[in-house]
This record gives structure tokens, sequence and C-alpha cells, in this order.
């Protein structure tokens, strides 16, 4: 059987400081349904290789502690949490699961001792127990529609044997969409004379197009009051955005369409602040396309390790949807609607093979050292010489919460 503690201690889940979660159960979630999937479908041998990142074979680099270090966290039916399990083999993994059922299944790090015999190295009077390596995870927050305000959750996630001080610097490297601060409203501010350079790059390549051609339009970003004051309520200035206001409400009866509304007004609101008369405004453009275009990180998720990560191909306990991985060379063509949920749809074979190519994404390793030695569903002998290889993994999540 598994090693495990049954003593429920305080958790860090998907970036949420929580001792208890709310698990609603939607219709088609299920015990009976969730048994059928853990017993048929979950890909127990595969997902068991990926979190070992080659350290479950013979060769002569393999640390056969590795996984047996790794925190598994079960969530059961009625939020009972079952934290620092172990596991030293996929079937000790896999009877535990499909003899728990968990509802929700979470990944910690790898400790320095085993998690579950972690009391007894406490009263050694050493602090030994702690965690050594965990993914660098980046939890992205997207607006799927800004004006709905439904989004969904996407984690890039690679290995990397980094100390909590050096993640917090490589995210606040990312991060420009900041929460707080005296003016709430403005979340992005962009300092300095010039923008650095990946911000300028992220800014013309990307995002100004994107913000231009297709978010104006697709989200009616000037087509209503209601919805352009959040717009102008990023402009500093209350005399600017007063005047920008009082324009578009005095022509706001006039024969102009909504689709020219938004790109007309988009263009005075731009010749208004890039114009000599409005000094330190010009940058306020550029904020206002990073504020609804850049994504937004969750920051604690990825500057400590003690974060737990929800699971690849567990079950969302609230909407029922499968937790599956993202082709991040084609992201723009994943649609969340078509996830897999937890019913009596997913014990089809459709759903069996969809699950199956999903796993291939997620054991795809990037490293040209050991590309050559992986099948897209089976992991092959890896190579004896492992004392340049940095393991690492490449791999987007989608978790629907809406």
């Amino acid at each position: 059987m598994a090693r495990e503690d049954e003593k429920a201690d305080a958790m860090e889940i998907d970036g949420q400081h929580q001792q208890v979660a709310t698990t609603a159960v939607p219709d088609g979630f299920n015990a009976d349904y969730l048994r059928i999937y853990y017993g048929k479908f979950f890909p127990h041998v595969d997902f068991f290789k990926w979190l070992s990142y080659g350290n479950d074979g013979k060769h002569p680099g393999c640390d056969q502690s590795y996984v047996g270090r790794r925190e598994f966290s079960f969530t059961l039916e009625n939020d009972i949490y079952i934290r620092f399990q172990s596991f030293d083999s996929v079937a000790e993994m896999e009877n535990s699961i499909k003899e728990k059922c968990p509802f929700k299944i979470d990944i910690g790090p790898v400790y320095s001792v085993d998690p579950a015999k972690r009391h007894a190295y406490a009263q050694s009077g050493n602090n030994v127990f702690v965690p050594v390596e965990r993914e660098l995870i980046f939890d992205i927050m997207i607006l799927a529609s800004i004006t709905y305000c439904g989004y969904i959750v996407v984690v890039v996630v690679s290995i990397a044997g980094l100390n909590n001080e050096q993640r917090a610097a490589i995210a606040d490297y990312f991060r420009v969409y900041k929460v707080g601060g005296e003016n709430t409203m403005k979340k992005v501010s962009l300092t300095g004379a010039v923008l650095h350079p990946f911000l300028a790059r992220s800014y013309t390549d990307v995002l100004k197009g994107f913000f231009e051609d297709k978010l104006l339009l697709s989200q009616q970003l000037f087509a209503s009051e209601e919805r352009y004051q959040k717009i102008l309520d990023l402009i500093p200035d209350e005399n600017v955005a007063s005047e920008l206001h009082d324009k578009w409400q005095g022509n706001r009866r006039s024969s102009i369409s909504k689709e020219d509304a938004n790109a007309t007004r988009w263009e005075q609101l731009k010749s208004t602040l890039q114009s000599g008369k409005h000094k330190g405004l010009r940058r306020c453009i550029e904020e206002i396309v990073f504020s609804y275009t850049y994504p937004r990180l969750d920051m604690e998720v990825s500057k400590h390790m003690n974060h737990l990560l929800k699971a690849p191909f567990c079950i969302h306990p609230k909407t029922g949807r499968v937790c599956v991985p993202i082709d991040p060379d084609n992201c723009d063509d994943f649609d969340p609607t078509t996830v897999p949920t937890l019913s009596q749809d997913i014990v089809s074979a459709t759903i069996a093979e969809s699950l199956q190519g999903g796993i291939r994404k997620l054991i795809q390793c990037k490293a040209p050292a050991v590309q050559e030695y992986l099948d897209l569903v089976k992991f092959t002998q890896l190579p004896a010489d492992l004392t340049n290889l940095v393991p690492h993994e490449k791999l987007l999540l989608h978790e629907t919460n809406h």
C-alpha cells in the first residue's frame, strides 16, 4: 500500500491559501464514473514515468529515491485531504488512486526525505525535511471573455533546481500586471524612459496588433459608456479622461456604427494622449494595451516550492472536465468546450483515444540529448551517460473554471 499521512495539514493549492475548499459536485460528476475513469482511462504508467524524470530505470545516473520523495495529495469526497503521500512504484500509486478514488489529485515538490516519514526526521531535531525541487510554474490567468469575465487557467511547467528567491526573480521578470497600489484601477505601470527590450518586442510584435485588430471589435471595448469607462479609468490624468468621456457622450447618438465607434474612439484616445500638451501620458497607451492583453501571473505559485499543482488528467471537481495538456505549438486551436467531461461519454472509445493522444504531449521531452530515446507513448531505455543531462518538460495544462 502507499505510504500516507491521513492528517490534513495546512496546504496551498493552485495559488490559493486555504484550509478547506468547497467541492461542488456538478451533474455527471459522481464516484461511479470516477472509478471507471481511474480504472480504465487514467494514464497511470505514463503519468508516473513523467514525474520520475528518468529516475525509474536502472541506468548509472538513476536516483532510485527520487520519485519516492515526491509528495502526492488527494482530495476525497466531502473535502477530506490526504497530504504527504509518496509512492515507490507505479503499482502503489495506481492501487491507491483506484482505492481512494480522489476527487482531485495534486502534485507537491520533491523533498529531501520521504514526506511520509517527515515526523520521524523532525524528532531528530534536524530540519532535514525541506522541498528541494519542484517544477517552475507560471500560473497564467487568461480572460476568455474580458467583457463577460470568463477565464481559463494555463500552467506552463519546466523542471529546474531553483530556490524560492531565484523563482521569484524569474517570475518578477515577466510580470507587469500588479495587484494593489495607491491607484487600484491602474494595474500596469511601465516605468523608465524606454521599455525593456522584452516588453518592447512583446508590444510591437504581438500585443498591439492583437489589441487593435481583434480585441477592440470582438470585445466591443468602446461600444458603450460602461465599457469605455473602464479604459478611461486607466488614464492617470482625470481632466484628460473627462475630456474624452464628454466627447464620446456628446456623439453617442450619431449614425456611426459600433464597429466604427470602437476604432474611432481608440484613435481619438491615442491622438489625445500622444499630443504634446499632455506630458507624461504617451506611455499610457502601451499600459492600456498591456492591461488587456499581457498574461497575468499568479506570483505566489511561481515563487514557492511548497505550492501544490493540479495533476494532469485528473478531474476538475467543479466542472467535471478533464485537466488536459495543450499542444503549445497549436494552442490557438484549442477549444475548451471540447474538453472531455466526467459523464457517461467519458467511458467511450473516442474519449479514450483523446486521452491517449494527450499523454503523448505530456511526456514529450525537449532536451535533444534524450529526445531520440523517447517514444511518444512509452519510455524506452535511457542513455547510460547522464552526466550532462538536465531533464526538463514544457507542458501547458488547461483547467476550465467556468
